[in-house]
């Protein structure tokens, strides 16, 4: 038996998601395939994969295995492209895991320009959210400061930016503009919803002088869990909302949103990339997120100098 190949035929099962989808896309006939993957159980003595006429799913051990499978297939690829390859061209997919509001705001801007730069490099990005990702799954996997990652990953930041109160001209020319932290409890709020918990203060300072801080009790006229909604409100002139300044960065910009009480913050907040630990990463991983890092910290600065001039 191929045992190579049998690995390759098991991950495509897989992501394919059945036995003759993997045989369509591999150009096999779906007995091949099917005879390939039980004799890669035969072989490792476990059953992979769990199979009725309705469904396929991998047990526990196939889970395992698969994790392995994909690392040991992309580190031949890579060397194979490495050592054979004539060219300098960068090629090969890139497995992302990224939590909604940053596949919007931060990776979905990148990649046209990514894509034109480099027309070989196929992006499969996953789109959930998890406090604790699967990062030996990935590539690449970005997540905030809080979310939990076993220490055998690799992790660097991205950004680190600011949160700052924002609202549209259109509300601001409405119901006025506030001057001083306290005047928030007679503006229309728009409050982040962290799991269900629903704090009514607002905790804001300025860069120059933390230890001077504000508290400001607020009664939100929206309570939401999801970023893009309080983000959508704001635009639509709903209200004031606190929003990280690498994710307002295009709507300051562009002027839809107006920065409110400069040069007060309500946080801090850090963008990382986390990878598995393996023994060399691929060079197109590499470029990818030095263009990731390069956009988001060139918006984030764009929109910072709008804030200032305002």
């Amino acid at each position: 038996m191929d045992r190579l190949q049998s690995m390759r035929v098991f991950q495509r099962v897989v992501d394919e998601g059945s036995f003759s989808a993997a045989a369509r896309s591999l150009d096999m006939s779906p007995a091949a395939v099917t005879r390939l993957v039980a004799d890669l159980e035969e072989h490792l003595g476990t059953r992979l994969m769990q199979r009725t006429t309705r469904r396929m799913s991998l047990t526990e051990a196939g889970e395992t295995y698969l994790s392995r499978v994909r690392h040991i297939l992309q580190d031949i690829d890579e060397v194979h492209a490495m050592t054979s390859s004539q060219t300098h061209e960068l090629a090969g997919v890139l497995r992302l895991l990224t939590p909604p509001v940053l596949a919007t705001h931060v990776v979905a801007p990148v990649l046209a320009e990514f894509r034109a730069t480099y027309p070989h490099i196929v992006l499969d990005i996953e789109v959930s959210y998890t406090s604790q990702p699967p990062v030996e799954d990935y590539d690449i996997t970005l997540l905030v400061a809080s979310d939990t990652v076993s220490p055998d990953v690799i992790v660097r930041k991205v950004i680190e930016s600011e949160a700052v109160l924002v609202a549209s001209p259109a509300y601001l020319q409405r119901r006025g503009t506030p001057q001083h932290p306290r005047e928030l409890a007679q503006h229309e709020c728009l409050r982040l919803k962290h799991l269900g918990v629903r704090p009514r203060s607002w905790q804001m300072w300025r860069e120059q002088a933390p230890v001077e801080q504000a508290e400001v009790e607020v009664s939100p006229v929206v309570w939401c869990a999801h970023s893009d909604t309080l983000m959508r409100a704001a635009l639509d002139g709903a209200g004031i909302t606190s929003m990280a300044v690498d994710l307002a960065a295009p709507y300051l910009t562009r002027g839809e949103l107006v920065r409110v009480l400069s040069p007060w913050i309500t946080g801090k907040l850090t963008l990382n990339a986390a990878f598995p630990s393996r023994k060399f990463m691929p060079q197109r991983t590499r470029v990818f997120l030095e263009y990731l890092i390069e956009r988001t910290q060139r918006d984030a600065a764009a929109a910072l100098q709008v804030c200032m001039a305002c």
